[in-house]
């Protein structure tokens, strides 16, 4: 979505993933995210609560995409690698479409004020569901016997950190990282 399509609100929640991404969460103000859109502080609020109500609203909408898409990835009657390369296919395409959000949920979460319960819940049922089609895939032959959790902690590591990388590399399409990923993260596990 172009910027000039977005609501204000939109553009007001996207500015300031932005502005967490390179100032951190603690250091921007409502003045500096006011500065960037172009309004001034006051009107600010007309759109938002607070800088909190935005952090919240970021990360809890990322994590229950990832929630939902997991949930729907894990109840499909498929094998375990195209389960999994739709897992690596959904962070790809959540990361691509907003790398600075992401930022804010991997940076910025323990900042959650009244909804970090909420956000834990949502990451650890995101990983009860990843773990459990990596075990079901060890189960039916699909995979090698390696480490459960070394396996979870390095495909999860690699994933949540796209939002680095996928900004610089431009050039790249989206089918064409889904696909390099896909080999490099799951041929040495596959049987």
């Amino acid at each position: 979505m172009k910027l000039s399509t977005l609501s204000r609100k939109q553009e007001i929640y996207r500015t300031a993933a932005k502005l967490f991404k390179e100032k951190g969460y603690s250091a921007v103000t409502m003045r500096d995210l006011a500065a960037a859109v172009g309004i001034k502080a006051a009107s600010l609020y007309n759109h938002i609560t607070s800088k909190q109500q935005i952090l919240s609203e970021i990360i809890l909408d990322i994590a229950t995409q990832f929630t939902q898409g997991i949930d729907a990835i894990a109840s499909q009657e498929t094998d375990t690698i195209t389960k999994l390369k739709a897992v690596i296919s959904q962070h790809i395409t959540l990361t691509a479409d907003n790398p600075y959000g992401m930022a804010a949920l991997n940076n910025d979460w323990m900042h959650l004020e009244g909804k970090l319960d909420r956000y834990l819940d949502l990451r650890n049922r995101y990983e009860k569901k990843f773990r459990g089609i990596i075990l079901e895939g060890k189960e039916s032959g699909e995979l090698k016997e390696v480490n459960t959790e070394i396996l979870v902690y390095s495909i999860l590591t690699t994933l949540r950190n796209l939002y680095l990388w996928i900004p610089k590399k431009a050039e790249l399409k989206k089918d064409e990282l889904i696909e390099g990923l896909c080999v490099t993260l799951l041929q040495g596990v596959e049987r």
